[in-house]
């Protein structure tokens, strides 16, 4: 179904300390790889804090995302909330505590419930695309992944305006 919502993504990202005086790092996913137990907290805590920010970078906000918080029952504020508005993906970080970063897929209307929040992405809404092209539309070109260009992708030069030449290179 194109409109259903999925469920909100929420990872946690934990400094833990022990006994021995050594530190160290978990995740709420599995798959990641944490360092070893060190007694350089200093070094861990900026570890954790660049470790949450690569999920932020790698996640981006979902557009079909539910809140979080309705399946944490509002964990992340203290005031119940009727969630409404776009998806954000948010970093919450109490400075004062420190030893916990979560990142979370909330919905507006939360995001402006919850303390320390700072917001890393807003959802764009999809384009909905015609089920069948209209022959009086141009044809779109597919847009490359990642942001590079082909020939294929490029624009179609104006007729008013010429390129300078270039002298060809050659490869060998």
């Amino acid at each position: 179904m194109p409109g259903a919502r999925v469920p909100g993504r929420t990872w946690t990202v934990r400094l833990t300390g022990h006994p021995d005086h050594t530190v160290s790092v978990t995740c709420s996913t599995a798959a990641c790889q944490m360092p070893a137990r060190s007694k350089d907290a200093a070094t861990m805590r900026r570890f954790a804090a660049e470790h949450v920010k690569a999920h932020g970078r790698l996640a981006g906000a979902r557009p079909n995302a539910a809140c979080s918080c309705g399946s944490t029952q509002c964990a992340l504020h203290e005031s119940r909330v009727h969630c409404t508005g776009s998806a954000l993906l948010v970093l919450v970080h109490n400075p004062a505590v420190g030893q916990v970063w979560t990142l979370a897929e909330v919905c507006q209307a939360c995001a402006r419930h919850i303390p320390h929040l700072a917001v890393l992405a807003t959802a764009k809404p999809a384009l909905p695309t015609p089920a069948i092209p209209d022959a009086a539309q141009p044809a779109q070109r597919a847009a490359v992944p990642g942001g590079f260009s082909s020939l294929e992708a490029a624009p179609e030069p104006s007729p008013g305006r010429r390129r300078p030449h270039r002298p060809r290179r050659s490869w060998g």
